[in-house]
C-alpha cells in the first residue's frame, strides 16, 4: 500500500517494541533509544507520543549533537527482561522540501568520510567520473542515486549493522542501510554534503533507511534537503517518515545499550508504521 500523488495530507500511527530477555539478572543497565520523530521536521509534524517501559523505568528524554530526540533510560538492577513499546501519530502534508541551517553544508561530519561511509578507491573513481558529468548539486546526487540502485541488489543475510560501505559495494549486495551508506560514501567523495536517515516507509514492516543530500537554498541562511531512496532508485514520498538523522547508522541506532552480566540477552522486536487517514485534492 502506497499514498497515492493526489494526497495532500496524511497522517500515521508509529509502533515500535523491543523486548530483551536475560538468563538471570543484570546489573548497571544503560540503554539508549532513537525511536521519536522529531516534534516539527518540514511538512512532518508529532501530534503525539509516548513510551511505555516494563519494568516501570525513569526515562530522560534529550537531544543528541544532530539535534535527534532521545531517550536514555537506567536501572542498576532488572531481574528476567526489559521492554519498551513506542507509539506516535504523525501528520505530513505535501509541500516543499525541508530547510536546515546552511552551515549544515559545510559541516564536515556531512561531507567526510565516517567510520561506515569510508569510500574505496574504487568508489572515488566512480564519484569522480558522475561528477564530470556536469550539472548542478541535484542533478549530481540524482545520477548517484540511480547509480546506486543499479549497482547494488537487495540481498538480506549478507551484510551486518558493521558492514561498511566499500565492503557492501565490493558485494554488490546488502539491505536499504547499505545502500544509503553507499551512496553517502560516493556522494561525499563527489564533493556533496549527505547524511543518514532513519524512519520508515510504508509497506515495509520494519524501519526503514535513506539519505539526504544537502544543497543551496534561494535564501543563503539555509540549505535545503533533497532526500533519496538509492533502495529503490527514487526520491522520497508522502510514504516516508522521518525520525532520526547522523553520520551514518551508528549515530542513529534505534535500540542500544550495555549492561553487566556473564551472559548475553535474547532480542525480539516488532515495529510498524500505519496509515490512518489520507486527505486528497479535489477534482
Amino acid at each position: 500500500m502506497s499514498i497515492d500523488a493526489r494526497a495532500v495530507r496524511a497522517s500515521y500511527l508509529i509502533r515500535q517494541r523491543f523486548r530483551y530477555a536475560y538468563p538471570g539478572p543484570i546489573r548497571h543497565l544503560r540503554h539508549r533509544l532513537v525511536v521519536a520523530p522529531p516534534l516539527v521536521y518540514g511538512d512532518q509534524r508529532r501530534i503525539d507520543h509516548s513510551l511505555i517501559v516494563a519494568p516501570p523505568l525513569n526515562v530522560v528524554w534529550d537531544e543528541d549533537e544532530f539535534g535527534n530526540s532521545t531517550a536514555t533510560v537506567g536501572a542498576e538492577r532488572i531481574f528476567e527482561a526489559v521492554e519498551f513499546v513506542y507509539e506516535a501519530t504523525i501528520e505530513r502534508s505535501m509541500s516543499l522540501p525541508p530547510t536546515i541551517a546552511a552551515s549544515a553544508i559545510t559541516d564536515p561530519r556531512y561531507r567526510g568520510p565516517s567510520l561506515l561511509t569510508a569510500p574505496s578507491e574504487e568508489m572515488r573513481l566512480v564519484a569522480k567520473r558522475l561528477r564530470a558529468r556536469g550539472g548542478g548539486p541535484y542533478a549530481l546526487a540524482e545520477r548517484i542515486n540511480h547509480f546506486v540502485a543499479s549497482h547494488m541488489r537487495y540481498v538480506a543475510g549478507t551484510t551486518s549493522v558493521e558492514t561498511a560501505a566499500a565492503e557492501a559495494y565490493a558485494l554488490g549486495t546488502g539491505v536499504c542501510q547499505d545502500y544509503a551508506h553507499v551512496m553517502i560514501a560516493i556522494a561525499r567523495a563527489s564533493g556533496l554534503a549527505a547524511r543518514y536517515v532513519s524512519g520508515h516507509l510504508i509497506g515495509e514492516g520494519g524501519t526503514h533507511a535513506w539519505v539526504e543530500v544537502l544543497g543551496p537554498a534561494v535564501d543563503r541562511s539555509r540549505a535545503v534537503v533533497w532526500a533519496f531512496d538509492p533502495t529503490h532508485g527514487r526520491r522520497t514520498t508522502m510514504d516516508y517518515v522521518f525520525v532520526a538523522s547522523g553520520r551514518d547508522f551508528a549515530d542513529v541506532t534505534p535500540t542500544s545499550g550495555r549492561f553487566v552480566a556473564p551472559y548475553i540477552g535474547e532480542f525480539t522486536s516488532a515495529r510498524s508504521l500505519d496509515l490512518l487517514d489520507v486527505e486528497r485534492a479535489a477534482g
